[in-house]
């Protein structure tokens, strides 16, 4: 089963030439999820040839501007297309007010239902097939949310020969051992798939965080990821200005990583003070802690695999 994600946009209080404002899309085996909406994400969905009608859920980590001024666009250019599902938006409080004043004051025109749930700390706020979306409180200048995406696991590796010792041939019997419901063997007896089959792996993880001062609760939360995308937003000479902004510097980024024991950690929500050149420092500085750690770049395509 296929997991992908796409970096539609990299870029804290400001777009920039080839630095859109943050927006992250996640796709699992066809349905797209998207984390954060910041102006002009419609462009680079568009820009990626990605089926943008497939959306399904938006996840938005707060109300200021720069990740909420892409969603106009997007409920608009979802009407331009047949749309039998409803969208789901969830976000912290006001997120509602925001979604309905834009709808009424833009007249838009909108052939969907269109869901808005208002999120207030930790919880299990969307359950898929095979997996669930929590979220997590986060530190900022207003109520905030960090999000994760965790698949249930999977059914262990299959032992055919197991299976032949204990008299089930190689057949069809196999697939019915392998999709979980017990058969019986040549000699009569009840096999159990748990006796045939190794022991039950892991799911994929994705987590995302952005805007927060360090929040030591965090990086239990974004533990096993396979993925975190995390703001990076200030180089360490600047940790006094990021605290009193209620932002990470790279290096704390990192620090969540570590302590979450994550696989790969891909910085995001640059500060416009750093040109393309000076994003380096970030990636240097974070890497001290956390040597899996990258830049993310705008339009970059990241396949999440499974590890076993």
């Amino acid at each position: 089963m296929n997991m992908e994600v796409f970096i539609l946009g990299t870029g804290g209080m400001m777009p920039l030439p080839g630095r859109s404002l943050t927006s992250v899309l996640l796709r699992r085996e066809g349905e797209l999820l998207l984390f954060d909406c910041g102006e002009g994400t419609q462009i680079n969905l568009r820009r990626l040839n990605l089926r943008w009608k497939k959306i399904s859920a938006i996840f938005i980590s707060h109300t200021h501007a720069d990740h909420v001024t892409g969603i106009p666009g997007i409920l608009m250019l979802s009407s331009q297309v047949e749309r039998d599902d409803p969208l789901t938006i969830f976000g912290p409080p006001r997120i509602r007010e925001y979604v309905e004043a834009s709808r009424r004051i833009l007249d838009m025109y909108i052939n969907y239902d269109i869901v808005v749930r208002e999120l207030y700390g930790e919880e299990v706020l969307w359950q898929g097939d095979g997996y669930r979306v929590r979220s997590f409180p986060l530190a900022h200048s207003k109520p905030c949310l960090a999000f994760s995406l965790e698949e249930d696991e999977r059914p262990g590796i299959f032992l055919p020969e197991r299976a032949q010792e204990l008299g089930v041939p190689r057949g069809p019997l196999w697939s019915v051992l392998q999709s979980g419901s017990p058969v019986q063997s040549a000699a009569g007896a009840v096999v159990r798939p748990e006796q045939v089959m190794g022991p039950r792996r892991h799911g994929r993880k994705f987590s995302f965080i952005t805007d927060t001062s360090f929040v030591p609760g965090a990086a239990e939360f974004v533990r096993g990821s396979d993925l975190l995308i995390c703001e990076g937003m200030f180089a360490e000479e600047l940790a006094a200005d990021a605290q009193d902004k209620k932002h990470l510097t790279a290096r704390q980024a990192a620090e969540i990583a570590r302590r979450g024991e994550v696989k790969r950690l891909g910085l995001i929500h640059y500060s416009p003070r750093y040109t393309e050149r000076e994003l380096k420092s970030l990636a240097s500085e974070a890497r001290e802690i956390f040597p899996e750690t990258f830049l993310t770049r705008d339009l970059q395509a990241i396949e999440l695999q499974y590890v076993d």
